[in-house]
């Protein structure tokens, strides 16, 4: 799977936009809510292998990093809640479009409660 065909993809979840804040480090695609501005991928290259970080809940992140040998820790993220997944490895495309779906719910916007007495 290529750059291109994982952007690709998250632009088809709702409201979702591809960023590139690190100006001086293009190789970095960030892909975010609109609503919150919330990152839910990082897409790009490290050491020659196309990687992607992606939002998990913290005991299913650990049983992931069991499960496949190319999956790891997330790279420059919060070790707990994220994991970085190389493309070119173990993990199979229908199992990376689910964790690029997990990653989208994780961080969408909060749905707002009524408020009491109304």
């Amino acid at each position: 799977m290529t750059r291109r065909e994982i952007i690709r993809y998250c632009l088809t979840l709702t409201g979702a936009y591809e960023d590139h804040p690190f100006g001086d480090d293009p190789n970095w695609a960030l892909l975010r809510h609109k609503a919150n501005k919330k990152t839910f991928a990082c897409v790009y290259e490290r050491n020659g292998r196309l990687c992607i970080n992606l939002k998990c809940e913290p005991g299913l992140a650990v049983f992931l990093r069991e499960q496949f040998r190319d999956l790891a820790a997330g790279y420059h993220m919060n070790k707990t809640h994220w994991n970085t997944v190389m493309t070119d490895g173990d993990v199979p495309d229908k199992d990376l479009f689910g964790f690029i779906g997990m990653s989208y719910d994780l961080t969408k916007p909060k749905a707002k409660s009524k408020e009491k007495g109304m």
